[in-house]
């Protein structure tokens, strides 16, 4: 490998030709580019955010006023079972995995995913998972059971409607979608990276996405096996949850929260990526400890299992378990005080820039300071058993999964959509979103603390006038009312940015990673015609410029330059150091992945309504994708 200091005088139409989609739904249902798959994870989660929100906004309508009677009871479990569902397994996991999907290979250096086409099977399988799950509200039969769906009450014998099928099916359809996922990122991660890229070198982001891909791949088969389970119950009637014929309602809890705890994590530590990507950025200062920061992110990885029990506290477990349980809790709250000590510690000699971005970031760092003290109190069994159920849990809940993780996201919007889209959005809009999304979720979820301690339970249809509740009801009614239009406003900054923004340029915040460093925005669609030559941890802050490799001789080398990008190839490196080890060539479009996501989404509608034939076609075409996969693949690469 040799290194020139300027970029090569590229073939750029040339190049563009051999990488761009095909127009139209050719081109939408065939491509493997990880942008375009990155950028549809994000609309498509932001469509279920939204039905989500208003969701939310029926139910705090029905508990504005004691004894209304906006909804009824049957529809307010559904409402908050598909609230609840949609946000945690078609929101706020899908829509870091499009972050992840769009930004992770910007910021190692490289052409594409790992794996392109698994990473279009693994969005197809998301789509139409959410799809599956949401059909449930055009024949009126949501699941109502909760959004964790605790058995005994979801069995047959309690929920014996298909409700709780499309619950137990989508949940096993949508995980295959995560699990697949989160191989691509690892491996990507370890094998992908521009040289001079090494471990200790990695963005922030890239990290958190690390972590949150392990811990994928070790907690969700746990929910899996867990809703596999419950329909082989329901369907089939096996008996591993029923006590009278030797099953364990206890074990379902124990699968579910393995991988629910977990999950908080799962969401949380891209989050705090990403914030860990804007708060250097706007305070002009690289990220103080770094090393502490990435070990914090793995930390969070590894105690994470050892904290689900905590979810369980009020089932009779016997009490030095719980102790042992509620021991990790507290100690989790310490790598999470070490990422915060970093933030604070790089704003505090930096000169901070109040841009939109920053202010959400901000916002996040006061709102999870709340979540995670009051996490450390529900960590403790006395205090556990007294909120047990109150509707102080649901406060803490929605500081950790709302508020600590949807304000990053809202961050990164403003952060990265200029690179995505080549548009700056609006900054008054943005920071008239800040503000009424911010006072809004505060007054939205700060008094349910308040309502719990006064015995407001959760997952309350309605209630009687004289315990004290109502004007605390309305306050939280009024707040989400307040905390939906903020998340309006944003939308009214993207549309306004996409049709008037100033455009961008390659690096309009004069950040420091990669993703920053492609020739425009949004990048070309094989993001690096040469591949960078990284020099430290922030590439483009450091006084050696980034340079381009160019391509040697030798197989492990071709792709570094140019003629890689007009071959379709990107290097791969090893996994620590990331020295150049083998070239990889880049598979072009395919419908493939879509029809093997569509044969299995057959496959899982017919064991919903319980029609071997559909089940059968389902099996049929997701093999014909399978085998065409395997088949074409080496011949679709030479």
């Amino acid at each position: 490998m040799t290194l020139v200091e300027e970029r090569p005088e590229a073939h750029e139409e040339a190049v563009e030709t051999i990488w761009q989609d095909a127009p139209g739904l050719a081109g939408f249902f065939s491509s493997v580019d990880h942008k375009r798959i990155g950028m549809r994870y994000i609309y498509t989660a932001f469509v279920f955010f939204f039905i989500a929100g208003v969701q939310a906004l029926v139910m705090r309508a029905q508990l504005s006023t004691p004894d209304a009677d906006v909804v009824s009871p049957q529809v307010y479990n559904q409402l908050f079972t598909m609230h609840g569902v949609m946000m945690i397994f078609l929101f706020n996991t899908p829509v870091l995995a499009g972050f992840g999907n769009y930004i992770v290979p910007l910021q190692l250096g490289t052409r594409d995913m790992a794996f392109p086409r698994l990473n279009a099977f693994s969005y197809w399988i998301f789509v139409l998972s959410g799809l599956f799950m949401i059909s449930s509200l055009a024949i009126g039969k949501q699941p109502d059971g909760g959004w964790f769906a605790y058995v005994p009450l979801t069995s047959k014998e309690y929920s014996p409607g298909v409700n709780m099928d499309f619950w137990g099916l989508g949940v096993a359809f949508a995980g295959i979608s995560t699990t697949v996922g989160a191989v691509n990122f690892i491996v990507t991660t370890f094998k992908m990276r521009a040289p001079g890229m090494t471990v200790n070198r990695l963005p922030m982001f890239v990290w958190s996405i690390l972590s949150m891909a392990f811990m994928v791949i070790f907690a969700v088969p746990a929910v899996t096996v867990a809703s596999l389970m419950l329909e082989a119950d329901r369907l089939f009637g096996t008996a591993f949850f029923n006590p009278a014929e030797g099953g364990s309602p206890l074990l379902y809890q124990h699968l579910f929260w393995f991988w629910g705890h977990p999950e908080v994590y799962i969401l949380f530590v891209p989050a705090t990526g990403m914030i860990s990507m804007i708060i250097p950025v706007f305070a002009r200062r690289r990220l103080a400890g770094y090393t502490w920061a990435a070990a914090s992110l793995i930390g969070i990885g590894f105690i994470s299992f050892g904290v689900w029990v905590h979810h369980m506290f009020a089932t009779g477990l016997p009490a030095l378990a719980m102790s042992l349980f509620s021991a990790a809790s507290l100690i989790i709250a310490i790598p999470s005080g070490v990422l915060f000590f970093c933030w604070i510690a790089t704003m505090w000699r930096g000169r901070v820039q109040w841009a939109t971005p920053m202010l959400f970031a901000l916002g996040f760092m006061l709102i999870f300071l709340l979540g995670g003290i009051t996490g450390v109190m529900v960590a403790v069994l006395p205090f556990d058993w007294q909120v047990h159920d109150s509707y102080f849990v649901v406060a803490h809940f929605h500081y950790v999964l709302n508020g600590a993780v949807v304000f990053p996201i809202f961050g990164a919007l403003y952060f990265w959509l200029p690179k995505m889209t080549g548009r700056m959005l609006d900054e008054r809009l943005g920071k008239a979103s800040f503000w009424t999304m911010f006072v809004g979720f505060n007054l939205a979820f700060f008094p349910m603390h308040i309502l719990g301690f006064l015995g407001m339970p959760r997952r309350m249809y309605t209630y009687p006038a004289g315990l004290g509740w109502e004007a605390l009801n309305v306050v939280i009614s009024i707040g989400s009312a307040m905390f939906g239009l903020g998340t309006l406003l944003t939308v009214a900054a993207f549309v306004r940015g996409r049709r008037r923004g100033a455009p961008a340029g390659a690096n309009p915040w004069n950040a420091d990673s990669l993703e920053w460093a492609t020739a425009t925005s949004p990048p070309p669609h094989y993001n690096f015609e040469a591949i960078p030559v990284v020099a430290g941890r922030h590439p483009l802050w450091e006084e050696e410029a980034v340079c381009d490799a160019t391509s040697g001789d030798d197989d492990a080398t071709r792709a570094y330059g140019p003629p890689g990008a007009v071959a379709r190839e990107t290097p791969v490196s090893t996994g620590l150091d990331a020295l150049p080890e083998e070239t990889m060539t880049i598979p072009g479009e395919t419908y493939v992945p879509f029809f093997l996501a569509l044969g299995l989404g057959v496959f899982f509608v017919g064991l919903l309504v319980e029609t071997t034939l559909v089940v059968v076609v389902g099996l049929v075409v997701a093999a014909a994708g399978l085998v065409t996969w395997g088949w074409r693949t080496e011949a679709d690469l030479r």
